[in-house]
């Protein structure tokens, strides 16, 4: 932990990320050296390597093109519902300093689709990937039209949309991962994405982000559903609501969503049970208590084709993006991988054989 991250921890953890938000544009670029072996292409994307931020740590847009100059290969801003709202009362953000762990219940805090949209106008895309994370107002009564317009609203302005149906912390909201709601769902934004590419002349990857706590039917749903509709990523995971037994911090019960390194292996889990289930047909983005290389790695293996972290920037600091990015390399070297893309997936039937011993 660096020493401007020591000092943000002496701040409540929505305070401390509200100066760390502040206080990105003020740093310094971080140079990193060309790794060639970590080139790859996500969707269509072209990255120079495969580690980018998760949504949640920049909900507006307020930090992405500094983040960007800290070496994040991508950043999704959001969660951005259609309208502005405050989220669940204080406080709603908790360290789990001991399990290197956050549990956040923020309920889609954010300052709406308006916003954030002035925010990214102008944006230069030379500058980095940037993608943008949709949900749908706590009130909504239409839940596909609150989605459509948020697609509406940055298909021009980002380089990927990401549809947030696994936020534990909306009501109802998980609920749209069931088969028929989510084939609903899925149809209506291809629908509009299709009308949207038609009249731009540019097409935009459309990735769908699940929760860690899947029942196997819907897994299997989800993953048909996929390839059906033609979504072209999906993220694995969000946050879980399951509490391990061996979780150290007393803020370990607090509601809401767990993220940081007991994430880790449950999130890599499924991941390796979608990668088996999708066949390389979609692609996989891994998420989940990612904090080194070899988590990354991990990831890869079980069949990510680039990954995100979160919660170990705000343990690390900034200076987590070249260490991750060193050892992975190393480790690709080690094991005789000339290319990224040779890894991925290489472990996912074992891991997914091992979690059926389980």
């Amino acid at each position: 932990m660096s020493d401007p991250v020591r000092l943000l921890h002496l701040l409540p953890p929505e305070t401390a990320h509200r100066a760390a938000i502040r206080l990105l544009p003020w740093l310094p670029a971080r140079r990193l050296p060309v790794r060639p072996r970590l080139h790859t292409r996500l969707a269509g994307l072209d990255l120079p390597h495969p580690l980018g931020l998760a949504a949640g740590f920049d909900k507006n847009g307020e930090a992405y093109a500094a983040l960007l100059r800290q070496g994040f290969a991508f950043v999704e801003v959001g969660t951005v519902t259609p309208r502005p709202q405050p989220g669940n009362p204080r406080p709603r953000l908790f360290r789990l300093a001991e399990d290197r762990a956050i549990v956040n219940r923020m309920g889609f805090n954010n300052e709406g689709a308006a916003a954030l949209a002035a925010r990214l106008r102008g944006r230069d895309p030379g500058r980095g990937i940037v993608g943008v994370n949709i949900g749908m107002n706590k009130d909504a009564s239409d839940p596909l039209a609150d989605y459509v317009r948020g697609l509406e609203t940055f298909y021009p302005l980002v380089d990927y949309v990401t549809v947030n149906v696994s936020s534990p912390n909306t009501p109802g909201l998980r609920a749209l991962q069931k088969r028929e709601a989510l084939d609903g769902l899925l149809g209506g934004l291809v629908a509009a994405r299709k009308r949207l590419e038609t009249a731009s002349g540019t097409a935009r990857p459309l990735f769908l982000k699940i929760a860690p706590d899947l029942e196997p039917e819907d897994e299997a749903s989800i993953a048909e559903l996929a390839v059906l509709h033609g979504i072209d990523g999906l993220i694995v995971s969000n946050t879980t609501v399951v509490r391990s037994p061996d979780l150290r911090s007393p803020l370990a019960r607090e509601s809401g969503g767990l993220s940081g390194r007991p994430l880790f292996a449950p999130s890599t889990r499924l991941l390796a049970r979608m990668a088996l289930l999708l066949d390389g047909k979609v692609p996989l983005i891994g998420v989940g208590g990612i904090a080194t290389g070899a988590d990354a790695y991990a990831k890869i293996r079980a069949g990510a084709s680039a990954v995100q972290l979160y919660t170990a920037l705000i343990y690390e600091g900034p200076g987590i993006v070249r260490r991750i990015l060193e050892e992975l390399d190393a480790l690709l070297a080690r094991d005789g991988f000339a290319h990224i893309g040779d890894a991925v997936g290489c472990h996912a039937r074992a891991l997914a054989a091992a979690d059926e011993r389980r």
